[in-house]
């Protein structure tokens, strides 16, 4: 668990939960450091066949690195629509899936077993490249 120096417990400032199928969920945190700077973790919640946890895999994402990353993200996943699967309807895929009788822990590396993530839901939001050069 990460702690400032006063051992208050460092939070997420955002957070987005992607359900993807019924035992995959992405979640995008942003998160503050001691030094009041922010960087990203996305992480791959995977829930284990045999009903025994999760697995999780964590990508952190830093702020010198966000354009270059989305630059690189948006031109594979753009190959991978246009190149490799041009007659595939990925929009057929454009659902959400209803949230699960169990709640699922997203345990992100700094936190405590068996607590659940708050999904913070943002205000008005837009996706200028602008206001990602602004942090």
């Amino acid at each position: 668990m990460a702690y400032e120096n006063n051992d208050k417990k460092m939070e997420s400032v955002y957070s987005k939960r992607i359900r993807a199928g019924k035992r995959r969920t992405y979640f995008f945190d942003v998160r503050a450091t001691r030094g009041n700077d922010y960087y990203l973790t996305i992480t791959e919640s995977r829930k284990r066949f045999n009903d025994d946890g999760y697995d999780r895999h964590k990508i952190f994402l830093y702020k010198e690195d966000f354009n270059k990353f989305c630059k690189a993200l948006g031109e594979a996943v753009d190959y991978v629509k246009t190149d490799l699967m041009p007659d595939f309807d990925f929009d057929a895929f454009n659902h959400e899936y209803p949230e699960p009788v169990s709640e699922e822990v997203h345990l992100d590396g700094n936190g405590i077993d068996g607590v659940a993530t708050e999904v913070v839901k943002p205000a008005a939001t837009t996706h200028s490249s602008e206001d990602v050069d602004k942090w």
